[in-house]
């Protein structure tokens, strides 16, 4: 029981040396991810439907 215990008091000394982020970059980086994933999904889209356009026409063009 003592290790669990003196693992736990490390881990939170370990805690206290670590440089958090502002609540500022936090914020802005989570705009940069959130932005980036509704452009990648709008990519993703069109990409999606452009090649289901394509093996349409390529399926019809064979029979």
């Amino acid at each position: 029981m003592k290790k669990i215990i003196d693992f736990v008091r490390e881990s939170f000394a370990e805690l206290k040396k670590v440089s958090w982020p502002s609540r500022e970059d936090v914020a802005s980086q989570t705009v940069v991810v959130v932005v980036s994933l509704i452009i990648v999904s709008m990519l993703l889209t069109v990409i999606d439907f452009l090649s289901l356009e394509a093996i349409s026409k390529i399926i019809t063009l064979g029979m």
